[in-house]
């Protein structure tokens, strides 16, 4: 079924929790690159890759929802987006691993994760994304 309506307004019930709890304009990428990507493989989970992939560039998860990029800090979140579809590396689940230390540090500490402050950069990543499962799991509940 297509995120989006004739009209091009998002329809809001068939998007993913996360993005549901987002912005309006992270709501549009998601369905529109969603709805591109059906046309071009068919429904299922490339679609939904493509839709993510899409909302990694402009958009970064915070918690159980999705926050604008700084501006200028657009572009692939962590080196699996920026490899393409034929990397097999891991990737941050929605943390942008490409951000500034102290970026990381600010998202970390509006998380509350503990032990932050002696964290390097990897460690600040992994922490984000497991705080951020955490809050998604939480909002699902």
């Amino acid at each position: 079924m297509p995120m989006t309506t004739s009209k091009g307004r998002v329809n809001k019930e068939e998007l993913p929790g996360p993005v549901q709890r987002s912005d309006a304009k992270a709501q549009r990428t998601f369905a529109k690159a969603h709805d591109s990507a059906v046309e071009e493989y068919g429904e299922g989970q490339r679609a939904h890759r493509v839709a993510y992939s899409a909302l990694k560039h402009t958009h970064e998860k915070v918690g159980d929802h999705w926050e604008p990029k700084a501006k200028g800090a657009k572009g692939p979140s962590d080196r699996q987006a920026a490899g393409g579809v034929k990397t097999s590396r891991k990737t941050a689940g929605g943390v942008d691993a490409n951000a500034s230390k102290k970026h990381l540090y600010d998202v970390a500490k509006r998380l509350d994760v503990s032990g932050r402050s002696t964290m390097n950069k990897k460690q600040l990543v992994k922490a984000i994304e497991k705080a951020n499962n955490r809050k998604t799991a939480k909002a699902r509940s």
